[in-house]
């Protein structure tokens, strides 16, 4: 069993896109939380899949989110 951390954000038009920081390129949306959480789950599956097909890659443990001001 492996954990992950998901980072969720909605975009303009109300839409739920979840991503996953350790998996470069995993990601999906969903119109509800319920369907991005299944299909979140099917994609880091999927993902670890084909990693495992084509040999386990190094991986960066997730630190964390920060927001970072700057003047414009």
């Amino acid at each position: 069993m492996r954990e992950f951390t998901v980072v969720i954000e909605q975009d303009e038009d109300g839409v739920y896109v979840a991503s996953v920081p350790e998996l470069p390129g995993c990601h999906t949306q969903a119109e509800s939380l319920d369907e991005l959480n299944r299909r979140i789950k099917e994609a880091i599956e999927l993902y670890l899949e084909v990693e495992a097909e084509e040999g386990e890659k190094e991986h960066l443990d997730f630190v964390g989110i920060q927001k970072v001001k700057v003047e414009v």
